[in-house]
């Protein structure tokens, strides 16, 4: 998945096993970070905030105590303490969550995150940060993920997170010479086939977007995205991306993650 002439990845290849990004909150390493980090996921006045690459150390534990102190204070998280460097995933809640065992769930503990949140409104969220194709982890992930999906049958439910995953030709820079395969598009296709939408292309169609930037060309990507089934999608609202801010009123940053965020509105039903 080189991307000439610098050799860039879309997936993340150029990089550790770790991954390259992330969701909202990128690699939470840094403690001069997490406080710019918490306003700006506070001022996006979230309901439920889905993580990426949060860890069991103690800058991403302070990040999820200024959560709590947002009012999301029911939280699930796959990081583990025996392996603090290893990058998982945290959500955050303002009403109760509910951990789901899946049988057909990828068996990547801390890459997938399954809960039914509480809401007034009841719905089940799925987080995920699928390995890029360097690491051979892939392709199952994005099956496990897919039979999942194929056989839901317990009502309103939505799978978001990085996918390291997207439409040829639609969701890469047109500079890019190589980036998404077509088994990656068949993936999206396979969820929609499915019932699962892509809520960006749902309400906003083929316009572009992206998420991440290959730090070589600069060429974007749209890796990250939310699948709703159908007991979910007609309450969903809007869907937009948004970079980090480090104070109101400045230019959007990369510093605070190198994805932007995913914001996802839904009506009251």
């Amino acid at each position: 998945c080189a991307d000439e002439p610098d050799k860039s990845c879309n997936d993340a290849a150029d990089v550790d096993e770790n991954g390259h990004g992330s969701h909202v909150a990128g690699t939470i390493g840094s403690l001069p970070i997490v406080p710019a980090l918490a306003r700006q996921l506070a001022r996006w006045t979230p309901d439920v905030v889905a993580l990426c690459e949060f860890r069991a150390t103690p800058p991403s534990a302070i990040l999820a105590a200024a959560l709590a102190k947002q009012g999301l204070t029911h939280q699930a998280t796959t990081a583990d303490p025996r392996q603090p460097g290893v990058n998982a995933l945290l959500l955050a809640s303002r009403w109760p969550l509910r951990r789901v065992l899946a049988r057909r769930a990828p068996r990547e503990p801390a890459r997938f995150l399954l809960a039914e949140v509480t809401a007034p409104t009841p719905f089940t969220l799925g987080a995920m940060h699928v390995p890029n194709r360097d690491t051979g982890r892939k392709w199952p992930f994005l099956d496990a993920v897919l039979r999942l999906a194929e056989a839901w049958a317990h009502g309103p439910a939505v799978l978001i997170g990085d996918t390291n995953s997207g439409r040829p030709g639609l969701d890469e820079a047109p500079t890019c010479r190589v980036g998404f395969n077509a088994r990656e598009g068949g993936w999206i296709d396979g969820l929609e086939r499915a019932g699962w939408r892509d809520g960006f292309r749902h309400l906003e169609g083929e316009t572009r977007a992206y998420t991440w930037y290959s730090p070589n060309a600069g060429n974007g990507f749209r890796l990250d995205q939310a699948f709703l089934n159908g007991d979910l999608l007609p309450a969903l609202g809007t869907v937009r991306y948004e970079w980090g801010r480090r104070r109101p009123g400045v230019r959007p940053t990369p510093a605070l993650s190198d994805h932007a965020a995913l914001l996802l509105d839904f009506t009251a039903r």
